[in-house]
């Protein structure tokens, strides 16, 4: 079957490091719907559109899109699918770059909200502050190339707002983490962005 013959592929794909334009130390570790996503890629990279549309509709990702639709622009999941049985890769990984570029947002901002929260000590937000970027890091990297492609002073923006929140987590100190807020608040308007200007979010309910 299609299926049994990438399974190999698929297994060293998602055992491999998360790929991409790393500009931290982070590795952080794949789960179920990053795994996902790089099985769906692979796919679609050799040209098996109905395994990957398999993947999608029955895999970690699209359950995660279909719980966070609230939040997602009108239509995204349907577009994936509409792209996936068109065979049109293109939008599909479009698609997909939105849904990832709304996780990494969101992450964002619930960084910059857990700095901000004052019922936490200063050595509790700082720590937060890392596992929040090591999970924005894991879905980022997933579609920085997609993203530079489609807005590269965007990716831009993304990785250098990276960068400094990274410098501050490390170097900062608990008592100093207003400066940390900055860079957390600069990913989510430059992906709020990204989001707003994609062909997907014009597909809006009334």
């Amino acid at each position: 079957m299609r299926v049994a013959g990438l399974a190999l592929g698929l297994l060293l794909l998602a055992a491999s490091p998360a790929a991409g334009h790393h500009v931290g130390v982070w590795t952080a570790r794949d789960n179920e719907v990053s795994t996902n996503f790089k099985q769906i890629k692979f796919a679609l990279q050799a040209g098996k559109f109905d395994v990957a549309r398999q993947l999608y509709e029955s895999g970690a990702l699209r359950r995660d899109l279909q719980a966070q639709a609230t939040r997602l622009p009108a239509g995204l999941d349907a577009s994936i699918r509409k792209a996936l049985a068109a065979g049109d890769a293109r939008a599909a990984e479009r698609g997909l770059m939105v849904f990832f570029v709304a996780l990494t947002r969101d992450l964002a901002g619930q960084a910059d909200r857990q700095l901000a929260d004052p019922s936490a000590s200063p050595d509790i937000r700082l720590a937060s502050s890392r596992k929040f970027l090591e999970a924005i890091w894991r879905y980022y990297s997933l579609v920085d190339f997609a993203v530079t492609q489609y807005d590269p002073k965007a990716a831009t923006a993304v990785r250098l707002a990276f960068d400094e929140a990274e410098g501050y987590a490390k170097g900062a100190a608990a008592s100093d983490l207003d400066r940390l807020r900055g860079p957390f608040q600069q990913m989510v308007r430059v992906l709020t962005g990204v989001i707003e200007t994609s062909p997907t979010s014009a597909r809006r309910d009334s």
